[in-house]
């Protein structure tokens, strides 16, 4: 199996999903809530999950590295101008300085550095408020992209450790060989979770 280029396309990939639905993992937390509230997006790309939020009547901080996916978003999005945020920042940069009661990460936190994902998390965790909502994705210790320096990889206890501060409401692991949006193949090792803070 071919090795993923440590310098990703991203705009690339934004333009392969732009037409696909919303994660389950975000619809799953959604659908929890009451009422609506302030969520924060990292690695929200183009808007995948974002107009999820905002079709919902939530505002919205959506964070993406990429200046010209947030360029992208705010031009599709701009409807919802007056619920949404939008910031340009690398995960090793990043300092979330509000209390919200939902963070949305789907398929983003794998390509945080191991150095700086702990401070990240910390963040994560603190910045929820009580019976606020994780709700993303880890990538799995047998995910073939593991053997690579573009991701890092999470057993399960790992992954059961950092969820300790909540009340886990779904956790789903998938295996199975296939492929990336971008056609490389790939053996996916993928943890799908939604969780409610303590």
């Amino acid at each position: 199996m071919n090795a993923p280029s440590l310098k990703r396309d991203w705009n690339a990939y934004y333009k392969a999903v732009k037409e696909r639905p919303p994660r389950k993992t975000i619809l799953t937390a959604l659908a929890a809530f009451e009422n609506p509230g302030l969520a924060i997006d990292l690695g929200c790309g183009i808007g995948r999950d974002t107009i999820a939020i905002l079709q919902r009547n939530w505002t919205v901080l959506a964070i993406d590295k990429s200046p010209d996916a947030i360029a992208q978003l705010q031009t599709d999005l701009a409807d919802f101008a007056p619920q949404l945020q939008t910031q340009v920042s690398q995960f090793k940069e990043l300092k979330i300085t509000q209390t919200v009661d939902l963070i949305n990460a789907s398929f983003c936190l794998p390509f945080c550095s191991p150095q700086a994902f702990p401070s990240l998390w910390e963040q994560i965790v603190n910045s929820l408020k009580p019976g606020g909502r994780f709700c993303g994705h880890f990538f799995g210790d047998r995910d073939s992209w593991g053997e690579t320096d573009l991701i890092h990889t999470l057993s399960r206890s790992q992954v059961e450790t950092l969820l300790q501060p909540f009340t886990i409401e779904l956790l789903e692991e998938e295996e199975h060989p296939g492929k990336t949006p971008l056609g490389e193949d790939r053996d996916w090792h993928i943890f799908h979770i939604v969780a409610r803070k303590l």
